[in-house]
């Protein structure tokens, strides 16, 4: 039975009409009409579907709706903006990182998470934060590149 669900999006509340056990990103994309997170694989083992909640890289796709609470949801769209992007957005522009685009919710967002708690991290924690995303455009090295760069930013 569907029951009205509050969430904090990007900081803001918007409600759901969904069952708690549905899936935060079907709650997200398909109530909330929210073009990010994406669907990838639907087992959480791509990252397509991440998001923060408070603050940590969480995979929506098997994340129940129900079980989020009053925790903070930051989509790829709540870090910055076109005006005033976020220093790990800027760094992957500036290494030309972005190809088709799909798999860059994960990547990013789990890049900020890894840089709130660890300004500046060696390769190697770089590599072990970014472990389990998949880029099927190959950009892995670029991607690395740019989050260094916004750890040295």
């Amino acid at each position: 039975m569907a029951k009205h669900i509050d969430l904090n999006v990007n900081g803001k509340t918007r409600a759901v009409e969904a069952e708690p056990d549905m899936p935060l990103l079907y709650a997200l994309r398909d109530n909330l009409e929210m073009k990010e997170p994406r669907f990838g694989c639907g087992l959480a083992q791509c990252g397509a579907c991440t998001v923060l909640l408070n603050g940590v890289p969480t995979r929506s796709c098997v994340t129940p709706v129900g079980s989020v609470g009053a925790k903070k949801i930051t989509t790829i769209a709540g870090i910055g903006t076109v005006d005033k992007p976020h220093k790990i957005q800027a760094a992957f522009l500036e290494e030309q990182v972005p190809q088709c685009g799909f798999c860059l919710n994960g990547w990013m967002l789990t890049s900020v998470a890894l840089l709130d708690n660890n300004p500046r991290p060696s390769d190697a924690q770089i590599r072990d934060a970014l472990s389990g995303l998949k880029c099927r455009c190959g950009t892995h090295m670029s991607i690395l590149r740019a989050v260094k760069r916004a750890a040295q930013a």
